[in-house]
C-alpha cells in the first residue's frame, strides 16, 4: 500500500516538474520573441513617463501656490509591430479609431523588427474602448504620466512644454522654463513670481486689443521695479502646451525676450534721462522747434508734421516732439548718450533665466558715427530693443535710477545691476512722464499719479530698406508715480485702423493698471483727482 502511495506522489511531482519545464521552454524558447518585444515596448513606454517631474506653480498676492504645470496619468495606445501579422488590416482599423492619416500610420507599423511604436498618447476613454473591442494582435492600451497644464495657453511662452526628444523619444522640457530648468525639475518643484491673477488679466486685455484692431501680434509684461521680479509676461499668438503639436514652431518663440523692435517715442524718456543726469539739460530747458531738421542730407519731421515753436523739454515729452528729442540728444553729446543706453542695459542680455534670450541692436550708433543716426535714435528709430530690456529701463526710472535684474522664480533674490541715474534725475524724468499723462488724459486714473510714455514706431522694411507703412504701438509706464509698485509694457504689432498708440495700447494700459491698483489695494497718491 505504501509503495502505491509513493508511486502516486512521485508521479504527481514528476508531472508538475514536467509541466514547469514545458512552461519554461514555452516562455524562453517558443514565445521568447513575444515577451522580449513586450519587455522592450514597456521599457520604451516608461521613457515617456514624467510621474516624478517637479511641478511648476504660479503664485498670487497672498503667496498661495497655483499649479501651472503638473503630471497626470493618461491612457496610452501603442503597438509592437513585430507582433502584427496583417499591417494593412491593422492600419485600416486603427486609422478610423485614432483619426489619423493611413499612410503615416502604415509607415509606423511596417517594420516587422520594431518593438515599440507610440500610436496615441492621452487617448480618450472612447478610443480606449474601441481599441480593446477590436482586439488587434500587437496593439495595446497602457497608461503613462504626461505633463498637464491646467490653464492651457496661459503664460505658455514662459512655461514652454514637455515633449519627446529627438534622440530616444524620452520626455524633456522644450522651450521656456520647462527647458531652462530641466535638471532642477528632475528633483523638485519650481515656484514662479508670475501672479496668476495679473497674468490672466494682462493676457485677456492683450488678446482683446489684438482682436479689436486686427493686430498681427502683441506682448505685455508687468514688473515690480523695486525687485525686478516679473508679475506677468504674455504674448500672442500663443499656443496650448497640452496640445502643442497643433501650433506652428514660430509660436514657441517668446517675443518678450527673443524678438527685437524699434521702440519709437517711448525711447524719448531715456534720451531725457541721459541729458538731465549728465547735467546738459533740465526739464525746463527750451529750444525752438521749426518742425524739421536736415542731417546728412535727410530730413526729420515731427509725427504730426507741425512746428511747435519754443518749447521746454517737458513739453517735448508731453507732445512727443521728435525734433525736441534730437535737440536733447545733441545737447547731451553722442558719446554720453550712447553710454547711457549701455548703462540702461540695452546691449546685453538681462539674464532673466530663460532660454534663447537675445539683445537689442545699437549698431547704427557704434559702427557709423553719423548725426542722422543719433538724431533718429533719440526718438527710438534706427535702434532696437527687446521688450524685457525696455521694461527694465523704464523700471530703472521708477526705481530711483537703479536697474534691477529681472527674474521669474520666487527663490531668486533681488539683484541690483547698477545705478543708471541719480534719484534726483529719476524723479525729474518720472515727473515729465506724469505731466505727459496729465496732458493727454487717456492713461489717467482718478486718485493716482500715473507716469507713462507712448511709442508709435514705423516697421522697418528689411527687403527694400526704409520703412513700411505699418506701425508698432507701445506704451510703458508705472504707478503710483510717487511710490511705484509696478511697471507695465504693452505692445501690439501692425494694428489696423488706428494710426496712433493713444487709441490702442494706452487705454489697454489704463485698464490693466486700474486692475492691479485695485488688486493690491494700493492707496491713492493724488486725492485731488479722486473725484
Amino acid at each position: 500500500m505504501k509503495n502505491w502511495r509513493l508511486w502516486i506522489i512521485t508521479a504527481i511531482i514528476f508531472g508538475s516538474y514536467s509541466a514547469l519545464v514545458f512552461n519554461i521552454y514555452t516562455l524562453q524558447v517558443k514565445k521568447s520573441g513575444y515577451y522580449s518585444a513586450r519587455a522592450a515596448s514597456q521599457n520604451q513606454l516608461s521613457s515617456t513617463n514624467v510621474e516624478k517631474r517637479g511641478g511648476i506653480y504660479f503664485t498670487d498676492k497672498n503667496g498661495n501656490k497655483i499649479p501651472a504645470a503638473i503630471n497626470r496619468e493618461y491612457p496610452v495606445i501603442y503597438a509592437v509591430p513585430k507582433e502584427i501579422s496583417d499591417v494593412d488590416e491593422a492600419t485600416e482599423l486603427l486609422a478610423l479609431v485614432l483619426k489619423t492619416d493611413s499612410a503615416k500610420l502604415k509607415n509606423l507599423l511596417k517594420n516587422p523588427k520594431d518593438l515599440y511604436k507610440l500610436l496615441l498618447a492621452k487617448a480618450s476613454s472612447e478610443q480606449v474602448a474601441k481599441i480593446k473591442s477590436l482586439g488587434i494582435k500587437g496593439v495595446y492600451v497602457d497608461s503613462a504620466y504626461f505633463r498637464f497644464y491646467p490653464f492651457g495657453p496661459l503664460a505658455a511662452h514662459v512655461l514652454g512644454f514637455v515633449g519627446p526628444n529627438e534622440t530616444n523619444g524620452a520626455q524633456e522640457g522644450r522651450y521656456g522654463l520647462e527647458s531652462y530648468y530641466e535638471n532642477l525639475l528632475q528633483k523638485k518643484d519650481l515656484v514662479l513670481t508670475v501672479d496668476i491673477n495679473i497674468q490672466s488679466q494682462a493676457e485677456k486685455i492683450l488678446k482683446g486689443l489684438i482682436d479689436q484692431y486686427a493686430a498681427v501680434s502683441g506682448t505685455v509684461i508687468v514688473q515690480d521695479p523695486k525687485t525686478g521680479k516679473i508679475l506677468a509676461m504674455g504674448s500672442y499668438p500663443n499656443f496650448d502646451p497640452n496640445d502643442y503639436s497643433k501650433s506652428s514652431l514660430k509660436n514657441f518663440i517668446n517675443p518678450a525676450i527673443q524678438t527685437v523692435y524699434e521702440p519709437g517715442s517711448v525711447f524719448k524718456v531715456l534720451t531725457m534721462s541721459a541729458g538731465i543726469d549728465s547735467g546738459k539739460i533740465t526739464p525746463d530747458t527750451t529750444f525752438y522747434d521749426s518742425g524739421s531738421l536736415v542731417l546728412n542730407g535727410k530730413t526729420i519731421k515731427n509725427w504730426d508734421k507741425k512746428a511747435h515753436g519754443t518749447v521746454t523739454m517737458t513739453e517735448v515729452i508731453e507732445q512727443s516732439i521728435n525734433i525736441g528729442a534730437a535737440f536733447a540728444e545733441k545737447k547731451t553729446g553722442h558719446d554720453i548718450f550712447y553710454n547711457y543706453l549701455l548703462k540702461f542695459g540695452l546691449d546685453k542680455p538681462t539674464g532673466i533665466g530663460m532660454p534663447g534670450e537675445i539683445v537689442g541692436k545699437l549698431a547704427n550708433l557704434k559702427a557709423a558715427f553719423r548725426e542722422i543716426n543719433f538724431a533718429n535714435a533719440s526718438f527710438g528709430q534706427g535702434v532696437s530693443v527687446t521688450p524685457i530690456e525696455l521694461i527694465g529701463a523704464i523700471s530703472a526710472i521708477a526705481n530711483g535710477g537703479t536697474l534691477m535684474k529681472p527674474y521669474l522664480t520666487s527663490s531668486t533674490q533681488p539683484q541690483s545691476v547698477r545705478s543708471v541715474l541719480s534719484p534726483n534725475t529719476a524723479q525729474k524724468v518720472a515727473g515729465m512722464m506724469v505731466s505727459a499723462v496729465r496732458k493727454a488724459g487717456i492713461a489717467q486714473i482718478p486718485g493716482y499719479e500715473i507716469a507713462g510714455k507712448t511709442g508709435t514706431a514705423q516697421v522697418p522694411d528689411f527687403k527694400k530698406g526704409g520703412y513700411e507703412d505699418e506701425y508698432i504701438h507701445s506704451y510703458a509706464g508705472f504707478a503710483p508715480a510717487s511710490a511705484p509698485k509696478f511697471t507695465i509694457l504693452m505692445k501690439i504689432d501692425k494694428p489696423k485702423g488706428a494710426p496712433l498708440a493713444g487709441m490702442t495700447v494706452v487705454p489697454a494700459f489704463r485698464e490693466l493698471a486700474q486692475f492691479i491698483l485695485n488688486y493690491y489695494n494700493i492707496p491713492a497718491d493724488n486725492l485731488a483727482t479722486s473725484h
